[in-house]
């Protein structure tokens, strides 16, 4: 997972509910969920474009169900698409000042 992130600037690695995980600032960029599952900020709406799009890739249960999170198949996910995931989840939670240096060319 942090290979898929490498690029992205001010990600570390850390925990989340017991888990590994990458975040930005204090926010979580993405968790597993056990060896086999990632978890990963999602806008709603584009959840379910995801779900319908590639389920052998995005699922969810009820438990995430109303949450802006989608989960996703490490074995299906590949690794541009999850590259392409993370970057969307860091646009969503980079801090401002991250986010514009970004921009710049500055990071």
């Amino acid at each position: 997972m942090k290979r898929a992130a490498d690029g992205l600037p001010g990600v570390t690695e850390g925990t989340s509910y017991g888990t590994p995980a990458l975040k930005v600032g204090k926010k979580m960029l993405a968790r597993m969920k056990g060896a086999a599952t990632v978890v990963l900020p999602c806008p709603i709406e584009e959840r379910e474009m995801l779900l319908q799009a590639a389920p052998a890739v995005y699922f969810e249960t009820d438990h995430y169900r109303d949450w802006p999170l989608v989960l996703a198949r490490m074995e299906a996910i590949g690794d541009d698409e999850l590259g392409h995931r993370l970057e969307r989840s860091w646009s969503m939670l980079a801090p401002k000042m991250l986010s514009k240096a970004r921009r710049v060319g500055r990071t």
